[in-house]
């Protein structure tokens, strides 16, 4: 994992986050992957598995649709090093990264900014 993981995703988060669509997109499944992962966690250890399935099938659906939004973007994200990168990287951007660009007016400004550049 990167020391700086948070500052690096951060700074870079607006060039990888300029399609409206895919803005749109992670409007909606942020929500959503936050929501699962915990549901599948806890309902994993709690030993309710239908439930845990469902937080599951949460996370995997907000990961498909933000994978097919990010092919949208003029600049992709840069490559995973390594799956515990891509893990670290996946739960920092959905549990910080975008809340905070979101907090930041950051995800304003690219709405604005995608406005003008209609493809």
């Amino acid at each position: 994992m990167r020391p700086d993981l948070l500052a690096w995703q951060f700074e870079h988060y607006s060039l990888n986050h300029a399609d409206r669509a895919n803005l749109a997109l992670h409007a909606v499944t942020v929500p959503l992957f936050v929501l699962g992962l915990p549901l599948f966690v806890l309902a994993l250890v709690a030993g309710r598995f239908a439930l845990a399935g469902v937080g599951l099938l949460l996370v995997l659906l907000a990961l498909a649709a933000q994978s097919r939004g990010h092919r949208r973007e003029h600049v992709a994200p840069a490559p995973f090093r390594s799956r515990g990168d891509m893990l670290a990287r996946l739960v920092a951007e959905q549990f910080v990264t975008f809340p905070r660009f979101v907090l930041s007016g950051g995800f304003a400004r690219a709405w604005r900014a995608a406005g003008q550049h209609v493809d």
